[in-house]
């Protein structure tokens, strides 16, 4: 089985002229949880937002380089990025459930997709918020609104969101930045359920988050990846101490 993104010589410049991404290089395989760390302004954010080309939406920003897709240019002419984005879902740092229900919210993109059968609903409802590890907690109030979770429940409920997709990649950009301690650790213990199904890319909230989920970490500055390699590599050297000062535990 060959990798699942290949990254083969990518910049990526804004249109004010400024250049986030320079000459990137890297490879991501299948079912495992690929940490990005790095500073504020490393360019960690434009990388996975290129994944699935939420980057088109930034107007006069350029792109040189290749992402392959399960071996395929993300960026050749043809590409529908509507599946893409299905493909690669993406969940951001703050929770945005969509009104109404939490029923709703996993079933308003399903039914966008085009599925209306009543059982594949209920089943990909059920089996995403189990996978989010959040059924137990809300599959007595699936009617109630998603606004009266708590801020991990509507975090979980965003990855059950995605997850109802059945993408084969999952991106989280700092998921947990805004969730207590308890609501973190159910989080990343979930993420470690999910690699056995899902490639799960991750921009992590602090060095010592990284160390904990990583299976394989990438170092971000200035825009360049500094160092790629397994989480026991990465982590248990020396000069991981010192990025931990450099960027003070904690990433924009």
């Amino acid at each position: 089985m060959g990798p699942k993104i290949v990254v083969k010589n990518v910049y990526f410049t804004y249109g004010d002229g400024t250049e986030a991404l320079h000459n990137v290089s890297m490879e991501i395989a299948s079912y495992q949880i690929f940490v990005l760390f790095g500073p504020a302004r490393a360019g960690k954010t434009t990388l996975l937002r290129l994944f699935n080309r939420l980057s088109d939406l930034i107007e006069n920003a350029t792109v040189q380089g290749q992402i392959l897709f399960n071996g395929r240019d993300i960026f050749e002419r043809g590409t529908d990025v509507i599946d893409l984005r299905r493909r690669i879902g993406m969940v951001f740092a703050i929770p945005t459930p969509l009104p109404g229900s939490i029923r709703d919210n996993i079933t308003y993109g399903l039914r966008m997709a085009g599925i209306r059968n009543r059982d594949e609903l209920e089943s990909r409802v059920e089996r995403s918020l189990t996978q989010a590890a959040l059924w137990n907690e809300v599959k007595d109030r699936l009617d109630k609104p998603a606004s009266a979770l708590s801020g991990g429940q509507k975090q979980r409920l965003c990855i059950a969101r995605s997850l109802a997709l059945e993408p084969e990649v999952l991106i989280l950009d700092n998921p947990t930045s805004g969730l207590d301690p308890l609501s973190t650790a159910m989080v990343e213990e979930s993420l470690h359920e999910l690699k056995q199904r899902y490639t799960i890319i991750m921009v992590p909230h602090s060095v010592q988050q990284a160390a904990r989920v990583a299976t394989t970490a990438a170092f971000m500055l200035d825009g360049e990846i500094i160092e790629v390699g397994s989480a026991d590599q990465i982590f248990g050297q020396p000069q991981v101490k010192q990025t931990e000062d450099y960027v003070t535990g904690r990433f924009g």
